[in-house]
């Protein structure tokens, strides 16, 4: 099993790296998602299908336990 390998767990899934991205992309699909540090300037140009998560900082992936 490599490092990156998720546990195995009885309640199944454990950790959620990917989950905005995933939900975002399930509702649209041709999305360009940009993820970026809260607080960081960003042009003022619309594109439809851009869509930005900002996120503040992270120390470790939201995971069971």
């Amino acid at each position: 099993m490599s490092s990156s390998a998720e546990p195995e767990c009885a309640g199944g899934k454990t950790s959620w790296p990917e989950e905005a991205k995933k939900v975002i992309l399930k509702d649209k699909p041709d999305a360009d998602i940009v993820v970026l540090p809260f607080g960081t300037a960003v042009p003022e140009d619309f594109r439809f299908n851009r869509v930005r998560i900002f996120v503040d900082t992270v120390a470790d992936t939201p995971r069971v336990g």
